[in-house]
């Protein structure tokens, strides 16, 4: 990290601020933006400068724009993962049911199998197919408790074939995950995930 010497409070509070919002932009899918014309909107708005733009138009903008990218980056995602289920399907020890849900066992439990009206106890890892983390558990340390029919489609269709004790890893399509919609910055849309999962008890 690169030494700054900030003159004053305000200036070391305005970076920090910087920071802050750039993180949450990036966080909520803002991958991009032209660092000049934000900065320019920061001074028009806090020297009371006349907007170049409208509320309605700015608006507008941003709606369409968003748009936009999200059906792009949806498009990708989309023919990313069924790319990599084809690819996937193909390797040893690899099953797939009816709905497109994959799954491998890491490890077999000799338990009973959860209904859909159970709580269950998991831990679990879950990433994009290219590695990126966007929750876990096991991160955590904290195991996980929720109703079997409260989560993605995926899991509820695994978490009822699996018996408590097992660990499965879950390649789960787009439409039995968040589909179009995402879920916020790190899983866009149509994105297909990977699960780690350990269903450590029914309770």
């Amino acid at each position: 990290m690169s030494e700054h010497k900030f003159k004053g409070e305000l200036e070391e509070f305005s970076y920090a601020l910087g920071l802050s919002i750039s993180s949450n932009l990036i966080q909520s899918g803002v991958k991009t933006i032209e660092p000049g014309n934000f900065m320019l909107a920061l001074e028009d708005i806090y020297t009371g400068k006349e907007p170049k733009l409208s509320p309605d138009q700015a608006n507008k903008i941003l709606q369409e724009f968003m748009e936009k990218q999200q059906n792009g980056q949806g498009k990708e995602n989309l023919e990313q993962g069924l790319q990599f289920l084809a690819e996937n399907r193909a390797k040893e020890g690899v099953h797939e049911t009816a709905s497109g849900l994959q799954y491998t066992i890491l490890e077999e439990g000799d338990g009973e199998k959860p209904g859909p009206a159970d709580q269950v106890k998991c831990h679990y890892h879950g990433t994009l197919i290219d590695g990126t983390v966007f929750d876990s558990s096991v991160q955590r340390g904290e195991p996980a408790t929720f109703p079997v029919n409260g989560v993605i489609q995926g899991w509820v269709e695994a978490l009822q074939m699996m018996t408590t004790g097992s660990k499965w890893r879950l390649f789960v399509p787009s439409e039995l995950a968040y589909g179009d919609r995402g879920a916020g910055g790190a899983i866009g849309p149509n994105c297909t995930l990977i699960f780690e999962v350990e269903l450590l008890e029914i309770v």
